[in-house]
């Protein structure tokens, strides 16, 4: 299979990397038995790394993903804590689910951070104590801004970078995808690891999806592509696309004919905001006391789901 070097971490990846998020709560909410079975079959097909995070609700996929497993893989999590002991809480709680002693990478998972060095100091700091503990082995930093990547390809001690990057541009908060390619290039120029997310935005991208991959794939810089899937079809299909760049168009046509949408139960919905406060593309609002969703903006990423106290949103 083909082999990628991740910047200067030492992690030789296959470039198609298994985004875990839409296995979990947040998106179908496919039982963690399910969600393994997924898994498994996508490392024996080749694939050697699964992105997740403390938000995603997936550890148990992977978990399950990985029992008995005797072959390579690296783990990528995140922390969306604000401070220092809540990225120790984040860290903790991935060793224990996981069942490992030490953790691949941890992002700080950043969406709407410009600049981590500021806004998620003590963060960062807590991470830097825990590589050293011996519980992180890379630090990480993944975010939807371009001014946070021009930030951090100059500070060495984030390793790997997550930029959100697509054909439109969409997610990215302040300014398009040219302007994030330049920063993603200087970031992979500067050593660091860097794979991408949102390559179809979310879903939004689906019926485009062939190009779509193929120009983040082809961009200076990317070392890989997490993408999320929820079949052995889909899995087999990318990891054609990734290893051979063989797309079958009868079953791309397929997969590119799916719809995904963010519902909310706007019936049971009582205006608390608090999934606004979330939404890192801010594509809701409230109106008539309702919360709304801006379907051009939003990026299906189903975060917003995670400060419903009701459960009413869900990406579908």
């Amino acid at each position: 299979m083909k082999r990628v070097q991740l910047g200067s971490t030492g992690i030789g990846i296959f470039p198609l990397i298994y985004g875990t998020l839409p296995l979990g709560p947040l998106q179908a909410g496919i039982a963690p038995r399910e969600g393994g079975r997924l898994i498994r079959h996508a490392l024996e097909q080749g694939i050697t790394m699964l992105d997740t995070a403390a938000l995603y609700g997936t550890y148990p996929h992977v978990r399950e993903g990985l029992k008995g497993w005797r072959g390579e893989v690296t783990i990528a999590t995140k922390t969306h804590a604000a401070d220092a002991a809540g990225a120790r809480e984040h860290v903790e709680q991935a060793l224990r689910e996981l069942g490992r002693e030490q953790l691949d990478i941890v992002h700080i998972h950043g969406t709407r951070v410009a600049d981590p060095f500021t806004e998620r100091a003590a963060v960062l700091e807590a991470l830097l104590t825990m590589k050293q503990e011996g519980k992180v082995a890379h630090v990480g930093f993944s975010s939807h801004y371009i001014e946070a990547f021009r930030k951090t390809a100059s500070h060495p001690e984030i390793e790997v970078v997550h930029p959100l990057i697509n054909k439109n541009g969409m997610g990215i908060l302040d300014g398009t995808a040219a302007e994030m390619a330049v920063a993603i290039a200087a970031c992979a120029c500067s050593g660091q690891g860097v794979y991408a997310m949102k390559a179809l935005a979310g879903g939004n991208l689906i019926s485009e999806a062939r190009q779509s991959l193929a120009f983040v794939a082809g961009l200076t810089g990317i070392h890989g592509v997490a993408v999320g899937m929820l079949s052995e079809r889909e899995i087999d299909a990318n990891i054609a696309f990734f290893e051979h760049e063989v797309m079958d168009d009868a079953v791309w046509k397929e997969l590119e004919s799916r719809r995904r949408r963010l519902m909310i139960m706007d019936r049971f919905c009582k205006g608390c905001g608090k999934c606004i406060e979330i939404c890192g593309s801010r594509a809701l609002s409230l109106v008539d006391g309702k919360a709304v969703v801006d379907e051009a903006a939003c990026v299906l990423c189903g975060y917003c789901g995670s400060g419903c106290p009701e459960f009413f949103i869900r990406v579908v």
